[in-house]
């Protein structure tokens, strides 16, 4: 490793590395909005999770059932300072993605990685599917990356002699904020330090500063904690309903594996996998296997608890910066290389190019539905589902943008058809959290003036029921009318979502109930659901 130890902010090279790392950055967030408004033109339109994440930022709060508070924040401030419109509420999802980018840039400066490695790596995460995805939607998934890799590339400026004062506080809040958005943030964390405490690099971690650190990262997420103790443990809850319902598609050590060639882009597997092998090896990459040890321990982990096998992608930016550096020291003796050319590699970097091109449909909706069918028909692209329920003609990553303003239309009908009494104190009932947050979503949207949507749904149950009246209702659920009529005297079909593309579970009827039956009483507990 190069060692970066008396490098400052006006060193030619830390200049000249954020520079190279600012021009890729744009480079990402530039394409990341040009794919939100070129898809939105071709008719996809709000993600399912986005209404819901919506809906939490209208209820700030420390916790949410299934996710910590920092991608409601998020969505709050989104709405706030760009309004609600589809590009507006993703902007803070692009922005995070090209930070990931220009910190895996700057991992691979500090690794030792000269201009090439650099631009080597920063294209890599450009030409990344899974980054393309997750950076493209309103999700928690997006900043992921972005805090892991700042915790990356703050512990190798500290191997490298910068001034632990700054870096381990620095790394203490961001590891705590990165703890409020996903709670699979400690595991990585537990990670990292096996790393270090299997290699010389453990010194890093015997300071005072080490302490600080570790403190602030240990009492920032307090009071999410405190809030999942005063409301029962319900992500506990939520993780234990996913585990014994089988909700998610369970893989084995050689699938989950063989999945991440599949998540990173395949021929990105000559970045990662030469990082990871560099990093052990600690040759090209001197006092780095703490890093290729971490990234092992946290694989372990992830696949014994069934993680989804996405749930590895915040991890591989430092090790796109390792495998770059490695492929710079093995073309050492080239011309480009010894120049420093941004694009030292020429054919594997067109290559990257145009493989990320050829499968970009299967991470961002760009073709129109009957098309991209048609295309990864042909292709034999595999469609990568991580849970089991059943899908239409597209994955439910792309289904799920599907039927959501047909739904609300129907809604805001049915309630409109209601006196001016019943309007005070109808139930507006979604099944889960998507049906009830995009009802709530558009009623805004479209200043429908409708009561607050209620669900069982992981975090709309604990909004409660508003106090409305279960005997007059508004129900978006899949049962039958026969089904439905053992609880109430009236039941009327007021439409029907039938978008041929949306998932197939979404397929329901909107109801007016009314006059509940005496003996099917209504208790909100009977409706909570965390899955």
């Amino acid at each position: 490793m190069t060692s970066t130890s008396d490098a400052y902010p006006g060193d030619p090279a830390v200049k000249s590395a954020l520079r190279l790392a600012v021009i890729f950055a744009s480079v990402k967030l530039l394409l990341t909005f040009g794919l939100t408004l070129y898809t939105q033109k071709i008719g996809y339109s709000y993600f399912r999770d986005e209404f819901y994440y919506i809906a939490c930022g209208r209820h700030l709060a420390w916790g949410y059932v299934d996710h910590g508070p920092v991608v409601a924040v998020q969505a709050r401030l989104g709405e706030l300072l760009f309004g609600d419109s589809l590009f507006a509420i993703r902007i803070f999802s692009a922005i995070a993605g090209a930070i990931m980018v220009f910190l895996g840039g700057l991992v691979a400066w500090a690794l030792g990685g000269r201009r090439s490695a650099q631009a080597l790596a920063m294209l890599g995460l450009i030409c990344c599917p899974q980054y393309i995805g997750a950076d493209g939607f309103l999700s928690m998934n997006s900043f992921e990356p972005m805090f892991w890799t700042f915790c990356i590339l703050a512990l190798v400026l500290m191997q490298n002699g910068r001034p632990e004062r700054f870096w381990w506080p620095m790394l203490g809040i961001v590891s705590g904020i990165g703890i409020l958005n996903k709670p699979s943030m400690p595991m990585f964390l537990v990670a990292l330090l096996l790393g270090l405490l299997c290699t010389p690099e453990r010194r890093v971690l015997f300071s005072r500063w080490a302490l600080i650190g570790i403190l602030l990262m240990l009492i920032i997420p307090l009071p999410y904690v405190a809030w999942q103790y005063g409301n029962h443990w319900p992500m506990a809850e939520f993780l234990h309903n996913g585990t014994v319902h089988h909700k998610n598609v369970t893989l084995g050590p050689l699938a989950f594996f063989l999945a991440q060639f599949a998540n990173m882009q395949p021929v990105n597997a000559l970045l990662w996998v030469t990082g990871v092998i560099a990093l052990l090896r600690s040759k090209s990459i001197p006092r780095g296997r703490w890093l290729g040890l971490a990234f092992i321990f946290f694989f372990a982990m992830a696949f014994l608890s069934h993680a989804k096998d996405y749930y590895l992608a915040p991890v591989y930016p430092a090790f796109f910066a390792a495998g770059a550096i490695a492929w710079e020291h093995r073309f050492a003796a080239s011309r480009l290389v010894q120049r420093s050319s941004i694009f030292a590699f020429p054919v594997f970097e067109a290559l990257l190019v145009v493989t990320t091109a050829i499968v970009l449909p299967m991470a961002s909706p760009v073709l129109k539905p009957q098309t991209w069918v048609r295309y990864t028909t042909a292709l034999h692209l595999p469609h990568n589902n991580t849970e089991r329920a059943a899908t239409g003609p597209l994955p439910q990553f792309f289904a799920d943008r599907f039927g959501w303003q047909q739904e609300a239309s129907i809604v805001i009908a049915g309630y409109r058809s209601l006196t001016p009494e019943q309007q005070q104190h109808v139930c507006i009932f979604g099944n889960n959290y998507g049906e009830a947050g995009s009802i709530d979503f558009f009623n805004r949207l479209q200043h429908a003036d409708l009561p607050p949507a209620i669900s069982g749904h992981n975090t709309y149950y604990l909004w409660g029921s508003h106090h409305c009246d279960p005997n007059i209702s508004i129900a978006v659920i899949g049962d039958t009318p026969e089904e439905i009529g053992q609880k109430y005297s009236s039941v009327m079909v007021l439409g029907h979502l039938n978008s041929p593309y949306a998932m197939p579970y979404e397929h329901k009827n909107v109801y007016l109930l009314r006059n509940r039956r005496a003996d099917a009483q209504f208790l909100w507990s009977d409706e909570k659901h965390y899955d």
